[in-house]
């Protein structure tokens, strides 16, 4: 692409286009041939394991690391390749740091009010700002301690307060709520949802956790050892995942080998003695021959053409989950309300949906029973 097609592509409505963007240390590739772009007002997730590359990401798009190839593009104007990099405070942006990088020497209310005076707002406007602010994060009275009296905690509030203080045009946030607790970061969220309905900025948001990410993004951006596998909105990476890495990434799922092709409109699927019809359908074109399903425990559901056994229940609240043994391995199935089914129960199952891929499953699962973890992909077959 030309440097004015590229230019012409970062103008059309785009706060953020990450182009064929690469970052390595000592020889080891971090972020390789990432491409990325995010509209203006849209609230895009980051969603990967630790080490993934989420924080790099967020650094280079920030100004504080270099790419060693590609590009960066801010709202139509390029400020960084590997020849050069606009520092970070000639970016309209505010970033949130997983290690809160609060200035010592600052009062809480001083760091919030800082963004505010920069941008020209009297000393008084400022500080009024900034206790409305520190006011929805209930860090109201804080205002006049300084980091080293405040826990973990609180200096996380401080920073999501001081990069809201900033009217930006793109926010960065790198794992903002790791350290709050549940209601504060349902306040944080609505902070943030707010804000960018208001002023129309962009949001790019680094997490680990899926259910986060699903709630919060207008699209999900899933990151695996460096490389961005899928970008969708948050119902396709859940339901039509690229990949097990992918599946694995956006919630609890467990993998089927069996035998599918297309059929009304769905899939056909056999599986040991039985077989039914489901929703869903093939990541490639579904022919007759054995593949890797990707199943959510939501799509799991009791009565139906295949056997298994009750072989563990745990009671979550709002539903139940069971771990069902079956001969093809280990299944989890869960259902809204207390537990209906006892352990050792058999139970009878079928399927409302299922997602075929052209792959294998990993094969440090295949056949087992023993992946039990909600957050693990769980292969059976």
């Amino acid at each position: 692409m030309r440097g004015d097609e590229r230019a012409d592509h970062g103008r059309r409505g785009q706060e953020l286009w990450c182009h064929d963007v690469s970052v390595g240390y000592s020889g080891s590739t971090v972020l390789a041939n990432l491409d990325m772009a995010v509209e203006a007002g849209e609230i895009v997730a980051l969603l990967g394991a630790s080490g993934s590359g989420k924080s790099t990401l967020l650094n280079v798009i920030a100004g504080i690391v270099q790419p060693s190839a590609g590009e960066i593009w801010l709202n139509g104007r390029r400020v960084a390749d590997a020849a050069h990099n606009s520092p970070p405070e000639r970016r309209d942006v505010g970033m949130v740091f997983q290690n809160f990088a609060l200035w010592p020497h600052l009062c809480v209310l001083d760091t919030v009010a800082y963004p505010l005076r920069r941008a020209g707002r009297s000393a008084r406007v400022a500080a009024s700002s900034a206790m409305d602010i520190l006011a929805v994060l209930e860090i109201g009275h804080l205002a006049k301690r300084r980091p080293a009296e405040l826990s973990g905690g609180e200096q996380q509030r401080v920073g999501l307060a001081r990069a809201l203080a900033r009217n930006a045009r793109l926010y960065l946030l790198d794992e903002p709520t790791a350290h709050l607790d549940t209601h504060l970061r349902a306040a944080f969220q609505e902070s943030i949802l707010a804000r960018q309905a208001v002023a129309g900025a962009a949001v790019v948001y680094a997490t680990h956790d899926s259910a986060e990410a699903l709630a919060l993004a207008h699209r999900v951006a899933l990151l695996v050892s460096g490389r961005l596998v899928q970008m969708a909105t948050p119902a396709e990476v859940y339901s039509e995942p690229t990949s097990l890495a992918a599946a694995a990434l956006t919630g609890p799922c467990s993998v089927l080998v069996a035998r599918v092709r297309a059929a009304d409109g769905g899939l056909l699927v056999e599986l040991g003695e039985g077989a039914m019809t489901v929703a869903g359908g093939c990541a490639v074109r579904a022919g007759d021959r054995r593949r890797t399903l990707v199943v959510r425990p939501d799509w799991v559901q009791a009565g139906g053409p295949f056997a298994g056994r009750v072989d563990a229940v745990a009671f979550c609240g709002t539903h139940t989950d069971y771990h069902l043994a079956c001969a093809e391995g280990s299944l989890l199935m869960s259902m809204p309300g207390p537990p209906r089914f006892a352990k050792g129960e058999a139970l009878s199952w079928g399927l409302s949906r299922a997602w075929a891929l052209d792959e294998d499953p990993p094969a440090a699962l295949a056949g087992t029973s023993r992946a039990r973890q909600p957050s693990a992909v769980i292969a059976c077959g």
